[in-house]
């Protein structure tokens, strides 16, 4: 690899400000925030709207309103539900 092109990965905390779930990870992202993590040592804060602990693909909650509207209208037209 050429030196001096690729940017500088090190160890980043992203934290989910709706749940407050954070985790510690390597990343090339900067940030000015900084937080001291469990191991006595200051990382950067990346702070993020959504992650796996809120995204309802991954906790279970998400909606199936499409998918139940489709459904509903073809039991309507082919009349299954009589």
């Amino acid at each position: 690899m050429k030196k001096g092109i690729h940017p500088d990965y090190h160890k980043v905390v992203f934290k989910d400000s709706s749940t407050g779930f954070s985790f510690l990870t390597g990343s090339t992202a900067n940030s000015d925030q900084t937080i001291e993590w469990e191991d006595g040592n200051t990382y950067p804060l990346i702070l993020m709207e959504i992650s796996s602990d809120s995204h309802p693909f991954y906790t279970g909650r998400q909606k199936f309103t499409q998918a139940d509207g489709a459904v509903d209208r073809f039991n309507k037209r082919y009349g299954l539900n009589k």
